[in-house]
């Protein structure tokens, strides 16, 4: 769908970003127009800066479109033909397999923070993840037992993964399934902002499933603003704004994707040293870095590491990083000394 954006708001209140919150103050020539749709198993919402010209705007679209779903054929767990898919079919991976520039970009990624994550980002988890239900396996019928698990567990570990870039191609020590959903959905925002910076768009703010990124500021010179959401099941409130430019962010918290089995309440984010969802009282953490593909590996990793050894890891690092945490007493925020630049309201 394409639509202009004209008033208070420059885009819908997104899963965990909302575009501009002031008003705008709009140029005769340009405006913002929104192109939203589905991707990835969620939505996106992408808000250029642009004169009116339709015929552009729908070439545009359908690039976006086309860079989106380019990217799901590679990276997605959900569909058996997808380059991902293929690998983790493989019965013996232990020779070194071909891979895209693309599907290479985003496992030495990975592999990086799970180095400066000691671990607790591992795209290897994908058989102890599916275990719990959170992937393309069905929903298990009672908790995993400790002998499920450790099985499972036997199967993990970033450690057992190679890439080789020249020529590029990955192996692993013994039979893997990798599994990209806390990085790819980040990949594909940077894929987008790349298309459009290719095709001359030098304003814009990508939104794939919460995950974002902003380059330049809308009409008038205002910077994009997001919002952190406040992390509670019902309905949408705002915790934190933050203004951004030329930089992306991305939250990762247990209050959206989770189920509950005999009164107990299990979260999609897995702790790779236990095999088990987390149970720690970190309720969201926000990432902002030059790029959405970091942050969101990061925010999955400081996710499962709890606020505590998060914040202490991402303060030596100089990353800025937004806490939210469970108390008795209700949500109690924390954050970085770099984060505290970004912080508006």
């Amino acid at each position: 769908m394409i639509r202009p954006v004209r008033g208070a708001l420059a885009g819908a209140f997104l899963a965990l970003a909302l575009a501009a919150l002031a008003g705008c103050s709009f140029k005769p020539d340009k405006e913002i127009w929104e192109v939203s749709g589905g991707i990835f198993g969620t939505t996106y919402h992408i808000s250029l800066v642009m004169e009116d010209d339709q015929e552009r705007l729908s070439k545009l679209a359908d690039g976006i479109e086309k860079a989106m779903k380019n990217v799901d054929m590679t990276m997605s767990t959900w569909k058996p033909d997808s380059e991902l898919s293929r690998f983790n079919e493989l019965k013996d991976q232990t020779d070194w397999v071909p891979v895209s520039e693309s599907l290479y970009t985003v496992l030495s990624k990975a592999q990086e923070i799970s180095k400066k994550t000691n671990g607790a980002f591992d795209i290897t988890i994908g058989p102890v993840v599916n275990l719990w239900g959170f992937g393309p396996e069905s929903r298990p019928e009672k908790v995993p037992s400790d002998e499920e698990l450790a099985q499972r567990l036997s199967e993990v570990g970033y450690e057992k993964l190679h890439l080789r870039e020249k020529p590029r191609a990955i192996r692993a020590d013994s039979r893997l399934y990798l599994d990209l959903s806390a990085i790819a959905k980040g990949y594909g925002v940077d894929t987008v902002a790349r298309y459009l910076d290719a095709h001359g768009i030098d304003s814009y703010l990508v939104e794939i499933g919460g995950e974002v990124r902003v380059r330049g500021k809308k009409p008038g010179g205002e910077t994009w603003r997001l919002a952190i959401e406040q992390p509670v099941t019902e309905g949408r409130q705002v915790n934190r704004v933050v203004a951004l430019t030329d930089q992306a962010m991305a939250t990762s918290g247990d209050y959206r994707n989770y189920y509950e089995s005999d009164g107990k309440r299990f979260s999609h984010t897995i702790n790779p040293e236990t095999g088990r969802p987390i149970t720690h009282h970190l309720a969201s953490v926000s990432v902002i870095t030059d790029d959405c593909m970091t942050a969101d590996a990061l925010a999955t990793g400081f996710n499962v590491m709890g606020w505590e050894r998060a914040s202490e890891l991402a303060t030596r690092e100089n990353i800025p990083a937004y806490f939210i945490v469970r108390t008795d007493k209700g949500f109690e925020t924390h954050q970085t000394p770099a984060f505290s630049s970004y912080v508006i309201q």
